[in-house]
């Protein structure tokens, strides 16, 4: 069983995560940033324009593109900050997102 880690108090760098990945399963730093590199390829290929649009990391997340219908200019909506106030809002054009979902392992981590 593996030996419980202590929590990280401050935010790791890049090549601090590869460090500590590089000696937990005794490769090289170089062989970890390859694997990091591939993942990030998949990835793209998963995802980019005419693919499936998921891509998930089998317990962790999902990672998803979500397209967001174009929005046409409205006139005299409103100002939620200002009360009595008109104000226009410009037309916006489709566009596609990137979205990243925790799965149930990453969800009872927390």
């Amino acid at each position: 069983m593996a030996k419980r880690q202590p929590a990280v108090k401050k935010r790791m760098t890049k090549s601090e995560i590869f460090s500590e990945i590089s000696a937990a399963t005794e490769l090289s730093k170089r062989d970890v940033a390859a694997v990091f590199g591939e993942l990030e390829n998949v990835i793209q290929r998963h995802i980019k324009k005419g693919a499936i649009g998921e891509f998930t990391l089998p317990g962790l997340l999902k990672i998803k593109t979500v397209k967001k219908p174009a929005r046409k200019a409205r006139k005299g909506v409103p100002n939620p900050f200002r009360p009595g106030e008109l104000m226009d809002i410009a037309a916006k054009p489709a566009s596609i997102r990137v979205k990243a979902l925790p799965l149930k392992r990453l969800k009872d981590m927390v």
